[in-house]
């Protein structure tokens, strides 16, 4: 009897931990997601230096990613996706007009889409949105479409093209 009661106080402890670790780094990518959405929420707002402090944060927020605790292969597309998100940001960050921002952050918005399709770590439900007239799309924590590619000039320009339920 008390090899069983420890056999499963160890299996117990093997699967917290696990489960821990995972969720760790899926609080780690829903920050990402958080903070992609405030730089989304900047452009959609016409708001090009708020764009530029969001997207700082945006940085640091994946660089902040335990991604060796991914699986191999969502290591992979988290790797080349992040080093996209990364690059792209370091483009908006060094611009100031407001359609190069938006140039860039399409890049970041194609690789945050790719990454959640693929590592599935969303907590909530996730709009991906598309406007017809950028032929872009973005990811949106609304159903309400707030397009970043136009702002206040098309600000409901688009639609859901897809809504990815919470893990």
């Amino acid at each position: 009897m008390k090899k069983i009661l420890v056999l499963v106080a160890v299996i117990a402890i093997a699967t917290t931990t696990f489960t821990y670790a995972q969720s760790k780094t899926d609080i780690a990518l829903n920050k990402v997601l958080a903070s992609y959405y405030d730089v989304k929420n900047a452009l959609a707002t016409d708001k090009k230096d708020l764009a530029i402090e969001k997207v700082k944060v945006l940085t640091a927020s994946v660089n902040a990613v335990p991604h060796n605790e991914l699986s191999v292969d969502k290591h992979k597309i988290w790797m080349e996706q992040a080093a996209i998100i990364k690059s792209k940001a370091a483009q908006l960050a060094g611009s100031n007009d407001i359609k190069t921002q938006r140039k860039s952050f399409e890049g970041i918005s194609y690789a945050m889409i790719k990454t959640l399709r693929t590592v599935k770590f969303n907590n909530s439900t996730v709009y991906v949105q598309h406007c017809p007239m950028a032929k872009a799309s973005w990811l949106n924590e609304k159903e309400n479409i707030e397009n970043p590619y136009y702002g206040s000039m098309m600000f409901d320009c688009g639609d859901v093209a897809e809504t990815i339920k919470s893990k």
